[in-house]
């Protein structure tokens, strides 16, 4: 079967169940939203009134499938260490909220290293997250998303994924959101079959497909292995239209939740939607 749960990022105006209200409106079947604003560390504590009002839009809209991304300001390997505390707290404060909302996945970039190096900021990841899973509760998953590169950002590579995991004890609260714009100018290619199956090859043997939990769906507008994090329209940029009908298509991801991050407002995202269903084969 080809993909069931194609969704995207969705605003949140007056309320987190309005994202998913957004997102019916457009013809998702599953949803990324923000919690709080990814752009400043103080978020108000979550009302009654909008954790109700949540599970009211999952009735509405038969939605389930929805996905949290955390604060781009979270770096939990930062050298300064009154930084990494501030990150801890706050990606710490999100899985609690999620978990008062009852999303069950959240998306998190993790850290950079700034100049400490690899296995200094990877060990510091795991450290804390490992930490993070035993003080919050149970029923949210972390998710470590895939980087492009981009100066000391770490998780571009599976094998930083794969350490991670291991130095963490394999926690099964622990998994991976994989960006495919992302992953594509980390060096790894999509494009065709053969190399399509490569990639995913690489991913089973370092990671495991089961650790992969949600798929960030973007094109990129910059090149195999540039390491620059521009997104773009599905099968308008460099990855192109081949590679989003194999994932859509690929049977291990049925019910996997794939969902849109390319540039614009819903309207964009419904046109990249479309795009996507249309790539589905019966």
């Amino acid at each position: 079967m080809p993909a069931q749960l194609l969704g995207a990022h969705m605003p949140i105006k007056g309320g987190v169940g309005n994202g998913l209200r957004a997102g019916k409106a457009i013809g998702c079947s599953a949803v990324q939203v923000f919690t709080s604003s990814p752009r400043q560390w103080y978020c108000a504590p979550v009302e009654e009134e909008k954790v109700r009002d949540f599970a009211k839009a999952r009735q509405e809209t038969g939605i389930d499938s929805v996905v949290s991304h955390d604060s781009y300001l979270v770096n939990l390997c930062a050298p300064d260490e009154a930084l990494a505390a501030k990150s801890y707290r706050a990606l710490k404060e999100e899985i609690e909220r999620c978990a008062r909302y009852g999303i069950p996945y959240v998306v998190s970039h993790m850290g950079a290293h700034k100049g400490a190096g690899e296995a200094e900021g990877l060990l510091g990841i795991a450290e804390a997250a490992r930490t993070l899973l035993d003080e919050t509760p149970d029923s949210v998953t972390l998710l470590m998303e895939t980087t492009a590169g981009q100066g000391t950002d770490l998780n571009c590579r599976f094998e930083h994924l794969a350490v991670v995991l291991e130095q963490c004890g394999a926690p099964e609260r622990l998994g991976v959101c994989l960006d495919t714009c992302h992953v594509f100018v980390a060096g790894y290619d999509l494009r065709t079959p053969e190399a399509y199956e490569r990639t995913f090859a690489e991913f089973e043997r370092l990671v495991g497909i089961d650790r992969l939990k949600v798929i960030h769906c973007n094109d990129s507008k910059r090149e195999l292995g540039s390491r620059v994090d521009r997104h773009e329209a599905i099968g308008e940029g460099c990855l192109g239209e081949e590679a989003f009908r194999l994932l859509v298509n690929d049977p291990r991801f049925e019910r996997v939740p794939i969902l849109l991050e390319t540039p614009g407002d819903e309207q964009e995202h419904k046109r990249n939607l479309d795009r996507l269903k249309a790539l589905r084969e019966a």
